[in-house]
């Protein structure tokens, strides 16, 4: 194995030993409920990836530092790998009860579901990415094991699963930066990039404990509040009810979930600041800002869509409307418009389901939990247009910058972050439109409109997990599934660094010169 396949080799193997780390601290989440049948399979899950890590990590410890292309091959590889073998506990556990190992839990369908290696590994990934797509019909059958399972892991995801790693196994100067950056951050707290991480795991940490606590003020009862807290504030959706948020029909609990999907969807930078005491940072940083405006405005436009459609008081179109546009433009993916409390979210006009979708779309601040372009990027290409339509009014002597969020850049400067800015998210509408194509070929037209098929490829892609019924174990064939975990992995990291994994990939199997 030459140099640069060593680096990715030893990286990758430190991600599936912390992967490794996650299952074996998670063993005490059965203990405490008595399922000793999830201790075992959790104690066996964590095995193989820590075995495999520390073979990888060993073989090749005196591995070089990871250049740019490492960092984005290591991304890409790594997060496939981690949805891989974070399916393990869902098909221990499944395949468990299946042998009746556990006499007081009955092999309900839902778990039935996950003896499918395809259905554990969607949810794994579902999970990992911050997307809340699954496979479970009635999540309040599972064990508790797989409930804390899966909100554990995207509790971990909504953060990166490499600013983990490098926050409990990096050295300095062992390529922290490049790392870090290739999931898709840039900004630093602080100069050192592991204190960076672990500042930012302090923040999440904090903000984790006030959540739980505001959800069980709220009403909700401890365990669910915990699993809420921990999956809202990563906006990643999951639940641990059959009917997500609807479950609990309470417009006190939905009030308090709001505020902890935005904490989720601003910038960790901008929270560190806030907490130091600087609180201009609400309105003086421009994805701070935005934040509120842009999620103002839909809640306000979705509500008008909703009130002259299918609700008939304004109080009820605002209370559905403002939560589904809040947990879709911040992509946490919550549901309180189902058929059993009032009129499901795949039953709206198109306009209210396109409008969602465009939230989805968009997302929050690069930096945060969130999923989506981000919205510097749609603020960076809306900027760059006016500044390059503007360009032709100047004479060719004219020095002009273009200003973003506080920074002043050159003319250089200035078309290489909208060049960015333009590829991504044109490959982002290219892969969604695809996807969108792939659906309406492989599912019956009679049962899904094209508004819900886009809207369910939008969320998978976006990281978001709002659904209009297409996504579940019966109902979405198997290459649907896999396309899926392509959207899914495309919109966590942001498609370059799996554009430059693959060119690498097909370049070392002689596929093109």
């Amino acid at each position: 194995m030459n140099g640069k396949t060593a680096t990715i080799g030893r990286d990758v193997g430190r991600i599936l030993e912390a992967l490794g780390g996650l299952m074996g601290v998670s063993i005490v989440v059965p203990l405490a409920w008595g399922e000793w049948f999830g201790a075992v399979a959790f104690g066996a899950s964590a095995l193989v990836p820590l075995s495999v890590g520390y073979g990888l990590h060993r073989r090749f410890a005196d591995a070089d530092s990871p250049s740019r292309l490492h960092g984005m091959v290591v991304a890409a590889t790594g997060w496939v790998l981690v949805g891989v073998f974070g399916s393990l506990p869902f098909l221990l556990i499944a395949w468990g009860v299946h042998l009746d190992l556990p006499s007081t839990l009955e092999a309900t369908s839902t778990l039935a579901a996950f003896q499918d290696p395809l259905n554990g590994i969607f949810e794994s990934t579902s999970g990992f990415t911050g997307t809340g797509l699954t496979m479970t019909d009635n999540e309040e059958v599972l064990p508790r094991s797989l409930q804390w399972w899966r909100t554990f892991i995207e509790w971990v995801g909504g953060v990166g699963v490499i600013v983990l790693t490098t926050a409990i196994l990096a050295r300095p100067g062992s390529g922290s930066l490049t790392l870090y950056e290739s999931e898709a951050r840039s900004e630093k707290i602080h100069p050192s990039i592991v204190s960076t991480v672990r500042t930012i795991w302090w923040i999440f940490l904090l903000f984790t404990f006030v959540s739980i606590l505001a959800l069980f003020l709220a009403g909700m009862p401890p365990w669910d509040a915990i699993n809420h807290a921990m999956t809202g504030l990563a906006t990643g959706g999951f639940s641990i009810t059959d009917n997500s948020i609807a479950t609990y029909d309470s417009a006190l609990i939905d009030a308090a979930l709001i505020p902890i999907m935005l904490l989720g969807s601003i910038a960790f930078p901008v929270h560190y600041l806030i907490l130091q005491g600087d609180l201009r940072n609400f309105y003086k940083d421009l994805q701070t800002r935005w934040v509120f405006i842009y999620m103002s405005v839909g809640s306000a436009l979705l509500w008008a869509f909703l009130y002259v459609g299918p609700y008939d008081s304004p109080g009820a179109a605002l209370r559905y409307g403002a939560f589904q546009f809040v947990s879709a433009a911040t992509c946490t993916g919550f549901q309180t418009a189902v058929d059993a409390t009032n009129v499901a979210l795949g039953a709206w006009p198109a306009q209210a389901q396109l409008l969602v979708a465009f939230g989805m779309f968009v997302g929050g601040a690069a930096g945060s939990t969130a999923g989506g372009i981000k919205i510097i990027r749609g603020l960076t290409l809306i900027k760059g247009i006016r500044y390059h339509v503007a360009d032709i009014f100047y004479p060719d002597s004219a020095v002009r910058r273009l200003q973003i969020n506080g920074r002043r850049l050159t003319e250089t400067e200035a078309n290489r972050e909208f060049v960015e800015a333009t590829i991504i998210v044109v490959l982002w509408i290219a892969f969604l439109i695809v996807g969108t194509f792939l659906l309406l070929v492989i599912l019956p037209a009679e049962e899904f409109s094209l508004a819900n098929v886009f809207f369910e490829v939008a969320s998978a892609q976006g990281n978001v997990g709002l659904s209009s019924g297409i996504t579940g174990p019966e109902s979405l064939p198997a290459i649907g599934k896999v396309a899926f975990l392509g959207h899914m992995w495309i919109g966590r990291l942001e498609i370059i660094p799996i554009l430059v994994a693959l060119r690498v990939l097909f370049r070392r199997g002689g596929m093109y010169a």
